[in-house]
């Protein structure tokens, strides 16, 4: 059966719900198809699940620093599948709180289905052929699996098959670096394992500056994360009880051998099941759909939102992209390029990151300011116990604008943000510097952040 709607949205992740919403409440007959879970990757199986056990972890580990603080607990151990049944529940309420909206949405049809193009105005829906002339694509991305030997021959986990753990692994290695790598190396070092991470490059986190970076890698390890860096993954086994990973490094070959391994390797487009090619929809080389500022793809009246699009792989990025959507239909003019960059690395303490940094700076023709401060020197890092870390930031000498920022420490996931608003205001940054904020705070050090900047050099 064919059924037409005034548009067709494709996937459930974090753009798509609410842009399905918004052309159903303007009275406009919408179809959204989903064939996996509402919430997408943030919900499901990356910001709730990960941020609600590092809130596990983070409690444990405070737990266990009573002494510092002037108490005593006794022995402090994970219950590891209490801890994991709890974020479990919330991915559980926060889909079906999606879900739930969706369904009684008026005027528009929740498809529990996977869409396929069929023609640039047609999908194939489960056994119903949708057809719009407006087709709005969300269908994301997931992990990625790196040409590694023996890997199709062992049990290993990616981000989501790790949520599905009820025993603690004993040694977790994990292959990558990257966001996912720190955070859940974090985790599961605070929760009682092992843990390794093995990272082919010369830093983990390797879009970050090497002094931030290096700054992550010594929080891991002070918590007794173990961290090969340039080293290379070469074959994996499973011979026993054991997953054994050969690693390259230095020249040398080594063995390191594990209860469990995590895939931590990057993130590819779920674009290879939509049959863009009967759409006509260009792809870039890695797979992402092409769009332009507006988010439109090579197809008039098909749009792409969300990390599928390779201008974002965010939640914020996502939302923003359904926003820029939506504008534009009701006539408006934002656009991508308005956006400026910011993004969390939710290792405790956490990284906060706008704009440019160092190595972008220098990459630039243009004159740059830049100061860092330690953490130490922050009166509330020092009252919570949390010193590690440092703030630093970068502006452009002739327009006084900030240009980009890193604030790794307490707070900076939150504190990030009064430099981004800034940004977006084009202020100069003597505003930041001459504004009075309140005490005893992380923010309140800003002022003195940008009393001494120096050339950058």
């Amino acid at each position: 059966m064919t059924i037409t709607y005034d548009a067709i949205v494709v996937g459930a992740g974090q753009a798509g719900p609410s842009l399905a919403r918004a052309l159903a409440g303007k009275g406009w007959r919408v179809a959204l198809a989903e064939g996996k879970t509402v919430g997408g990757t943030c919900v499901n199986y990356g910001c709730t699940p990960s941020k609600t056990l590092i809130g596990s972890a983070r409690a444990l580990h405070a737990a266990r620093r009573g002494d510092e603080f002037g108490f005593s607990t006794g022995e402090v151990r994970v219950d590891f599948a209490r801890a994991m049944a709890r974020q479990r529940d919330i991915v559980t309420r926060m889909r079906g709180r999606g879900t739930h909206r969706l369904e009684q949405t008026a005027g528009l049809t929740f498809y529990h289905a996977w869409a396929q193009f069929q023609a640039p105005r047609q999908l194939r829906v489960g056994d119903d052929l949708l057809e719009s002339e407006r087709i709005f694509l969300n269908v994301g991305a997931r992990a990625t699996m790196p040409d590694l030997p023996g890997l199709d021959s062992v049990p290993y986990l990616d981000n989501e098959t790790l949520l599905e753990l009820d025993d603690l692994p004993r040694h977790l290695i994990i292959v990558g670096g990257g966001y996912v790598g720190v955070e859940y190396g974090q985790v599961f070092r605070r929760f009682g394992s092992e843990v390794t991470i093995i990272q082919r490059g010369a830093q983990v986190l390797s879009l970050e500056d090497g002094d931030v970076a290096g700054g992550v890698q010594r929080i891991l390890e002070q918590e007794g994360v173990q961290i090969l860096l340039n080293a290379q993954a070469k074959r994996v086994e499973k011979r026993a009880n054991d997953i054994c990973l050969q690693v390259e490094q230095d020249g040398q070959t080594r063995e390191i051998a594990g209860s469990h391994l995590l895939i931590a390797a990057g993130r590819q487009p779920n674009t290879d099941s939509l049959g863009v090619k009967k759409a006509g929809i260009k792809l870039d080389r890695k797979g992402y759909i092409k769009v332009d500022n507006h988010l439109k793809t090579s197809v008039e009246g098909i749009y792409a939102l969300g990390e599928a699009n390779g201008q974002g792989a965010f939640t914020h990025t996502a939302y923003n992209d359904y926003e820029i959507v939506l504008d534009n239909l009701d006539g408006g003019t934002r656009k991508l390029s308005d956006r400026i960059l910011i993004y969390g690395v939710f290792t405790d303490p956490p990284l906060g990151r706008v704009g440019m940094n160092e190595k972008e700076a220098r990459a630039s023709s243009r004159k740059v300011l830049m100061n860092t401060l330690a953490m130490s020197l922050v009166n509330r890092a020092e009252e919570f116990g949390q010193t590690d870390g440092f703030m630093k930031v970068l502006v452009d000498a002739k327009s006084k604008q900030i240009l980009g920022a890193s604030i790794l420490g307490l707070g900076g996931d939150e504190v990030i943000h009064a430099i981004s608003v800034l940004m977006y205001a084009k202020a100069p940054y003597t505003v930041l510097k001459n504004a009075v904020h309140l005490h005893p705070t992380v923010t309140e050090m800003l002022p003195t952040l940008l009393s001494d900047l120096k050339p950058l050099e």
